[in-house]
């Protein structure tokens, strides 16, 4: 049971990582790797995509 709600969590981060590639104003070309990235690999992409994506550097004030 656990793992279903792991999986769960896991899609939700994933849909909110695509979600911001796709609404953010980085090139089309750079969405389209970002976004396979995710896909691939679901956790270290949207982890990669909160850390060095275009908004990810943004944060530190």
């Amino acid at each position: 049971m656990e793992y279903g709600i792991f999986g769960l969590i896991v899609l939700i981060i994933d849909l909110y990582a695509i979600y911001q590639v796709l609404t953010s104003g980085a090139s089309t070309a750079s969405k389209a790797v970002w976004t396979i990235a995710i896909l691939l690999l679901p956790v270290l992409g949207a982890i990669a995509w909160l850390l060095f994506g275009p908004r990810g550097g943004k944060a530190h004030v």
